[in-house]
Protein backbone atom coordinates (compact mmCIF):
# COMPACT_ATOMS: atom_id res chain seq x y z
CA UNK A 1 0.00 0.00 0.00
CA UNK A 2 1.35 3.51 -0.92
CA UNK A 3 2.72 5.34 1.97
CA UNK A 4 0.14 8.49 1.14
CA UNK A 5 -2.66 5.60 1.21
CA UNK A 6 -2.12 4.24 4.03
CA UNK A 7 -2.32 7.28 6.13
CA UNK A 8 -5.31 8.40 4.61
CA UNK A 9 -7.11 5.10 4.96
CA UNK A 10 -5.57 4.12 8.61
CA UNK A 11 -8.25 1.73 10.52
CA UNK A 12 -7.20 3.36 13.89
CA UNK A 13 -9.27 6.33 12.87
CA UNK A 14 -12.27 4.60 11.84
CA UNK A 15 -15.74 5.46 13.25
CA UNK A 16 -18.88 2.87 13.54
CA UNK A 17 -22.11 4.95 12.54
CA UNK A 18 -23.95 2.57 14.59
CA UNK A 19 -23.60 1.96 18.68
CA UNK A 20 -21.52 -0.79 19.66
CA UNK A 21 -22.98 -3.36 21.90
CA UNK A 22 -20.15 -3.34 24.68
CA UNK A 23 -21.36 0.50 25.52
CA UNK A 24 -21.67 1.05 29.68
CA UNK A 25 -23.35 3.82 29.40
CA UNK A 26 -26.78 4.17 27.93
CA UNK A 27 -26.94 5.02 24.04
CA UNK A 28 -29.80 6.08 22.02
CA UNK A 29 -29.93 2.55 20.56
CA UNK A 30 -31.23 1.22 23.55
CA UNK A 31 -34.35 2.75 23.33
CA UNK A 32 -35.44 1.72 19.80
CA UNK A 33 -37.09 -1.52 20.45
CA UNK A 34 -33.72 -3.57 18.50
CA UNK A 35 -30.63 -5.87 20.03
CA UNK A 36 -29.97 -2.95 22.47
CA UNK A 37 -33.40 -2.69 23.56
CA UNK A 38 -33.30 -6.47 24.60
CA UNK A 39 -30.18 -6.64 25.86
CA UNK A 40 -31.08 -3.76 28.24
CA UNK A 41 -33.72 -5.42 29.50
CA UNK A 42 -31.69 -8.89 29.57
CA UNK A 43 -28.73 -7.33 31.42
CA UNK A 44 -30.17 -4.49 33.44
CA UNK A 45 -34.09 -4.95 34.36
CA UNK A 46 -35.08 -8.67 34.37
CA UNK A 47 -32.07 -9.65 36.97
CA UNK A 48 -32.84 -6.61 38.89
CA UNK A 49 -37.19 -7.55 39.22
CA UNK A 50 -36.54 -11.38 38.72
CA UNK A 51 -40.17 -12.61 38.63
CA UNK A 52 -42.18 -14.91 36.32
CA UNK A 53 -44.28 -12.39 35.52
CA UNK A 54 -41.86 -9.88 34.05
CA UNK A 55 -39.94 -13.13 31.70
CA UNK A 56 -42.95 -12.63 29.85
CA UNK A 57 -41.56 -9.84 27.87
CA UNK A 58 -45.26 -9.34 26.29
CA UNK A 59 -46.42 -6.00 25.30
CA UNK A 60 -48.53 -6.50 28.59
CA UNK A 61 -48.55 -8.87 31.52
CA UNK A 62 -51.61 -10.55 32.34
CA UNK A 63 -52.70 -10.79 36.30
CA UNK A 64 -54.81 -13.25 38.20
CA UNK A 65 -56.64 -11.06 40.31
CA UNK A 66 -59.46 -11.14 42.57
CA UNK A 67 -60.70 -13.69 40.58
CA UNK A 68 -60.37 -11.69 37.15
CA UNK A 69 -57.50 -11.27 34.56
CA UNK A 70 -56.55 -8.44 33.94
CA UNK A 71 -54.19 -7.27 31.53
CA UNK A 72 -51.45 -4.56 33.15
CA UNK A 73 -49.56 -2.21 31.05
CA UNK A 74 -47.65 0.71 30.51
CA UNK A 75 -45.47 3.25 28.34
CA UNK A 76 -43.53 6.67 28.07
CA UNK A 77 -44.45 8.81 25.21
CA UNK A 78 -41.02 10.63 24.43
CA UNK A 79 -41.84 11.40 20.71
CA UNK A 80 -40.22 14.62 18.50
CA UNK A 81 -42.27 16.69 17.36
CA UNK A 82 -45.15 16.66 19.90
CA UNK A 83 -47.35 16.94 16.54
CA UNK A 84 -47.37 15.57 13.18
CA UNK A 85 -49.53 14.61 10.53
CA UNK A 86 -52.19 12.41 11.54
CA UNK A 87 -51.79 12.45 15.56
CA UNK A 88 -49.65 14.13 18.47
CA UNK A 89 -48.27 13.16 21.42
CA UNK A 90 -51.47 12.51 23.22
CA UNK A 91 -52.75 10.24 20.21
CA UNK A 92 -49.93 8.09 20.98
CA UNK A 93 -50.04 7.93 25.14
CA UNK A 94 -53.64 6.62 24.64
CA UNK A 95 -53.51 4.83 21.17
CA UNK A 96 -49.76 3.01 22.67
CA UNK A 97 -51.05 1.54 25.65
CA UNK A 98 -54.50 0.59 24.84
CA UNK A 99 -52.93 -1.18 22.15
CA UNK A 100 -50.56 -3.01 24.33
CA UNK A 101 -53.28 -4.17 26.28
CA UNK A 102 -55.08 -5.08 23.36
CA UNK A 103 -52.20 -7.72 22.46
CA UNK A 104 -53.44 -9.53 25.52
CA UNK A 105 -56.86 -9.88 23.96
CA UNK A 106 -57.97 -7.38 26.65
CA UNK A 107 -60.50 -4.83 26.81
CA UNK A 108 -58.77 -1.68 27.76
CA UNK A 109 -60.90 0.02 30.66
CA UNK A 110 -59.11 2.64 32.87
CA UNK A 111 -55.65 4.27 32.01
CA UNK A 112 -53.50 6.74 33.98
CA UNK A 113 -51.69 9.87 32.79
CA UNK A 114 -48.35 11.02 33.97
CA UNK A 115 -46.97 14.36 32.89
CA UNK A 116 -43.15 15.58 32.75
CA UNK A 117 -43.33 19.19 31.74
CA UNK A 118 -40.70 21.56 30.90
CA UNK A 119 -40.33 24.59 32.72
CA UNK A 120 -40.99 27.55 29.77
CA UNK A 121 -43.64 25.42 27.53
CA UNK A 122 -46.56 27.00 26.23
CA UNK A 123 -49.47 25.94 28.23
CA UNK A 124 -51.44 26.29 25.10
CA UNK A 125 -49.31 23.30 24.17
CA UNK A 126 -50.16 21.54 27.00
CA UNK A 127 -53.80 21.60 26.67
CA UNK A 128 -53.73 20.99 23.46
CA UNK A 129 -51.79 17.45 24.15
CA UNK A 130 -54.11 16.96 27.07
CA UNK A 131 -57.54 17.57 24.33
CA UNK A 132 -56.47 15.09 21.82
CA UNK A 133 -55.86 12.56 24.83
CA UNK A 134 -59.28 13.16 26.15
CA UNK A 135 -60.37 12.52 22.67
CA UNK A 136 -58.63 9.70 21.51
CA UNK A 137 -59.79 7.90 25.27
CA UNK A 138 -63.23 8.56 24.00
CA UNK A 139 -62.79 7.01 20.57
CA UNK A 140 -60.88 3.95 22.34
CA UNK A 141 -63.85 3.86 25.00
CA UNK A 142 -61.31 3.77 27.94
CA UNK A 143 -61.58 6.44 30.96
CA UNK A 144 -58.42 8.39 32.16
CA UNK A 145 -59.06 7.89 35.84
CA UNK A 146 -55.43 9.20 37.27
CA UNK A 147 -52.55 10.88 37.11
CA UNK A 148 -49.60 13.33 37.98
CA UNK A 149 -47.73 16.00 37.04
CA UNK A 150 -43.98 16.98 37.95
CA UNK A 151 -42.02 19.66 36.37
CA UNK A 152 -38.32 20.31 35.52
CA UNK A 153 -36.21 23.21 34.86
CA UNK A 154 -36.12 24.87 31.70
CA UNK A 155 -33.19 23.10 29.86
CA UNK A 156 -33.48 19.75 31.53
CA UNK A 157 -36.36 17.98 29.36
CA UNK A 158 -37.60 18.79 26.17
CA UNK A 159 -41.35 20.00 26.21
CA UNK A 160 -43.58 17.71 27.30
CA UNK A 161 -43.05 13.53 28.07
CA UNK A 162 -46.01 11.62 29.13
CA UNK A 163 -46.26 7.81 30.74
CA UNK A 164 -49.70 6.30 30.59
CA UNK A 165 -50.56 2.65 32.24
CA UNK A 166 -53.55 1.12 31.84
CA UNK A 167 -55.55 -1.65 33.11
CA UNK A 168 -58.25 -4.14 30.88
CA UNK A 169 -59.82 -7.89 31.38
CA UNK A 170 -58.79 -10.59 29.66
CA UNK A 171 -62.05 -12.88 28.35
CA UNK A 172 -62.03 -16.14 29.46
CA UNK A 173 -60.33 -19.10 27.45
CA UNK A 174 -58.25 -16.36 25.51
CA UNK A 175 -54.24 -16.80 25.73
CA UNK A 176 -52.10 -14.70 23.54
CA UNK A 177 -48.66 -14.43 23.98
CA UNK A 178 -45.53 -14.42 21.97
CA UNK A 179 -44.51 -18.27 23.41
CA UNK A 180 -47.64 -19.69 21.67
CA UNK A 181 -46.80 -19.43 18.06
CA UNK A 182 -46.97 -22.59 16.12
CA UNK A 183 -45.25 -24.11 12.86
CA UNK A 184 -48.21 -23.65 10.29
CA UNK A 185 -49.93 -20.44 11.78
CA UNK A 186 -50.92 -17.93 9.44
CA UNK A 187 -48.87 -14.45 9.89
CA UNK A 188 -50.91 -11.61 9.16
CA UNK A 189 -50.42 -7.71 9.31
CA UNK A 190 -53.62 -5.69 9.58
CA UNK A 191 -52.98 -2.88 7.07
CA UNK A 192 -49.73 -0.88 5.22
CA UNK A 193 -47.16 -0.77 7.16
CA UNK A 194 -44.27 2.24 8.06
CA UNK A 195 -46.51 5.19 7.43
CA UNK A 196 -45.97 6.62 11.65
CA UNK A 197 -42.19 6.31 10.95
CA UNK A 198 -42.08 8.28 8.05
CA UNK A 199 -44.64 10.72 8.62
CA UNK A 200 -42.12 12.13 11.78
CA UNK A 201 -39.56 11.95 9.42
CA UNK A 202 -40.80 14.06 7.28
CA UNK A 203 -42.30 16.98 9.81
CA UNK A 204 -38.88 16.52 11.60
CA UNK A 205 -36.16 16.40 8.78
CA UNK A 206 -38.46 18.72 6.52
CA UNK A 207 -38.43 15.94 3.24
CA UNK A 208 -41.08 16.15 0.71
CA UNK A 209 -42.01 12.80 -0.61
CA UNK A 210 -44.60 14.19 -3.65
CA UNK A 211 -47.75 13.31 -1.08
CA UNK A 212 -48.27 14.20 2.82
CA UNK A 213 -47.84 10.66 4.59
CA UNK A 214 -49.86 10.67 7.91
CA UNK A 215 -49.13 8.48 10.90
CA UNK A 216 -51.46 5.07 11.33
CA UNK A 217 -52.11 6.10 15.26
CA UNK A 218 -55.39 4.45 15.87
CA UNK A 219 -57.16 2.10 18.68
CA UNK A 220 -57.17 -1.35 17.83
CA UNK A 221 -59.27 -3.36 21.04
CA UNK A 222 -62.16 -3.02 18.88
CA UNK A 223 -60.60 -4.93 15.51
CA UNK A 224 -58.96 -7.78 18.29
CA UNK A 225 -62.76 -8.21 19.49
CA UNK A 226 -63.80 -8.79 16.16
CA UNK A 227 -60.84 -11.50 15.68
CA UNK A 228 -61.93 -13.03 18.82
CA UNK A 229 -65.46 -13.32 17.83
CA UNK A 230 -63.90 -15.73 15.03
CA UNK A 231 -61.81 -17.66 17.24
CA UNK A 232 -60.66 -17.01 20.98
CA UNK A 233 -58.02 -19.55 19.77
CA UNK A 234 -55.49 -16.60 18.21
CA UNK A 235 -51.76 -17.57 19.30
CA UNK A 236 -49.82 -14.17 19.12
CA UNK A 237 -50.58 -10.58 18.11
CA UNK A 238 -48.10 -7.71 18.62
CA UNK A 239 -48.20 -4.36 17.39
CA UNK A 240 -45.27 -3.61 15.19
CA UNK A 241 -43.83 -0.17 17.31
CA UNK A 242 -40.22 0.53 17.63
CA UNK A 243 -38.42 -1.75 14.93
CA UNK A 244 -40.94 -1.68 13.11
CA UNK A 245 -42.43 -5.39 11.67
CA UNK A 246 -39.21 -6.98 11.49
CA UNK A 247 -38.30 -6.20 15.35
CA UNK A 248 -41.56 -7.59 16.12
CA UNK A 249 -41.60 -11.08 14.62
CA UNK A 250 -38.30 -11.65 15.62
CA UNK A 251 -39.28 -11.40 19.16
CA UNK A 252 -41.95 -13.73 18.02
CA UNK A 253 -39.40 -16.04 17.10
CA UNK A 254 -37.27 -16.10 19.61
CA UNK A 255 -39.70 -16.64 22.47
CA UNK A 256 -41.67 -19.15 20.25
CA UNK A 257 -38.69 -21.04 19.06
CA UNK A 258 -39.77 -21.07 15.70
CA UNK A 259 -39.08 -19.87 12.58
CA UNK A 260 -41.25 -17.19 10.22
CA UNK A 261 -41.05 -17.31 6.69
CA UNK A 262 -42.18 -13.80 4.82
CA UNK A 263 -43.14 -13.44 1.02
CA UNK A 264 -41.92 -9.93 0.79
CA UNK A 265 -44.08 -8.80 -1.92
CA UNK A 266 -47.07 -9.72 0.09
CA UNK A 267 -46.05 -6.91 2.69
CA UNK A 268 -48.19 -3.97 1.76
CA UNK A 269 -45.73 -0.87 2.11
CA UNK A 270 -47.53 2.58 0.71
CA UNK A 271 -46.06 3.68 -2.27
CA UNK A 272 -45.28 6.91 -0.14
CA UNK A 273 -43.50 4.86 2.32
CA UNK A 274 -41.45 2.99 -0.26
CA UNK A 275 -40.35 5.91 -1.92
CA UNK A 276 -38.98 7.77 1.54
CA UNK A 277 -37.22 4.27 2.00
CA UNK A 278 -35.82 3.96 -1.10
CA UNK A 279 -34.57 7.59 -1.09
CA UNK A 280 -33.06 7.36 2.68
CA UNK A 281 -32.08 3.99 2.35
CA UNK A 282 -33.96 2.16 5.18
CA UNK A 283 -36.06 -1.18 4.76
CA UNK A 284 -39.76 -0.57 5.39
CA UNK A 285 -39.92 -3.85 7.70
CA UNK A 286 -38.26 -1.41 10.17
CA UNK A 287 -40.32 1.72 10.49
CA UNK A 288 -42.15 2.26 13.23
CA UNK A 289 -46.33 1.74 13.04
CA UNK A 290 -48.49 2.55 15.49
CA UNK A 291 -51.68 1.50 14.42
CA UNK A 292 -51.14 -1.86 13.24
CA UNK A 293 -50.84 -5.21 14.63
CA UNK A 294 -49.58 -8.60 13.95
CA UNK A 295 -51.21 -11.88 14.30
CA UNK A 296 -50.07 -15.45 14.13
CA UNK A 297 -53.13 -17.70 13.87
CA UNK A 298 -53.80 -21.05 13.01
CA UNK A 299 -53.99 -21.92 9.10
CA UNK A 300 -57.47 -23.45 9.79
CA UNK A 301 -58.76 -20.15 11.02
CA UNK A 302 -56.93 -17.81 9.17
CA UNK A 303 -59.26 -16.56 6.19
CA UNK A 304 -62.31 -16.13 8.57
CA UNK A 305 -60.45 -13.98 10.87
CA UNK A 306 -58.73 -12.39 7.44
CA UNK A 307 -62.17 -11.43 6.68
CA UNK A 308 -63.41 -10.48 9.94
CA UNK A 309 -60.64 -8.33 9.98
CA UNK A 310 -61.07 -6.14 6.34
CA UNK A 311 -64.47 -5.74 7.54
CA UNK A 312 -63.31 -3.32 10.19
CA UNK A 313 -61.95 0.41 9.29
CA UNK A 314 -58.41 -0.49 11.35
CA UNK A 315 -57.75 -3.73 8.95
CA UNK A 316 -59.65 -3.13 5.73
CA UNK A 317 -56.28 -3.53 4.44
CA UNK A 318 -55.18 -6.74 6.23
CA UNK A 319 -53.27 -9.61 4.21
CA UNK A 320 -51.75 -12.60 4.52
CA UNK A 321 -47.74 -12.22 4.65
CA UNK A 322 -46.34 -15.38 5.50
CA UNK A 323 -46.19 -18.42 7.82
CA UNK A 324 -44.49 -19.68 10.69
CA UNK A 325 -42.45 -22.70 10.49
CA UNK A 326 -40.25 -25.25 12.04
CA UNK A 327 -37.09 -24.53 9.91
CA UNK A 328 -34.79 -22.03 11.24
CA UNK A 329 -35.79 -21.55 14.99
CA UNK A 330 -35.56 -17.76 16.02
CA UNK A 331 -35.07 -16.72 12.43
CA UNK A 332 -37.21 -14.58 10.63
CA UNK A 333 -36.52 -15.32 6.69
CA UNK A 334 -37.97 -13.39 3.40
CA UNK A 335 -38.42 -14.29 -0.15
CA UNK A 336 -37.93 -11.79 -2.16
CA UNK A 337 -39.83 -11.15 -5.69
CA UNK A 338 -36.12 -12.14 -7.50
CA UNK A 339 -36.42 -15.61 -6.03
CA UNK A 340 -33.64 -15.21 -3.56
CA UNK A 341 -34.27 -15.80 0.52
CA UNK A 342 -32.93 -12.89 2.84
CA UNK A 343 -32.47 -12.64 6.41
CA UNK A 344 -34.77 -10.20 8.14
CA UNK A 345 -32.57 -9.79 11.43
CA UNK A 346 -33.01 -8.17 15.29
CA UNK A 347 -32.30 -4.43 14.55
CA UNK A 348 -29.71 -2.85 16.47
CA UNK A 349 -31.06 0.10 17.67
CA UNK A 350 -34.02 2.50 16.09
CA UNK A 351 -33.24 4.10 12.34
CA UNK A 352 -35.24 7.07 13.38
CA UNK A 353 -35.08 7.77 17.25
CA UNK A 354 -38.05 9.59 19.22
CA UNK A 355 -40.32 8.34 16.97
CA UNK A 356 -43.13 7.55 20.13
Amino acid sequence: MPEQLAEVVDPANWTCPAPLRDQGVVVMGHGGGGALSAELMEQVFTPAYGNATLAGLADSAVLELGGARLAFSTDSYVVRPLFFPGGSLGDLAVNGTVNDLAMSGARPAYLSAAFVLEEGVELTVVERIARAMGAAAETAGVTIATGDTKVVESGHGDGVYVTTAGVGLVPDGVDIRPQRARPGDAVIVSGPIGLHGVAIMSVREGLEFGVEVASDTAPLADLVASMLAVTSDIHVLRDPTRGGLAASLNEIARASGTGVRLQERAVPVPDAVANACGFLGIDPLYVANEGRLVAFVPRSAADEVLAAMRDHPQGAGATLIGECVADHPGMVVAATGLGGTRVVDLPLGEQLPRIC
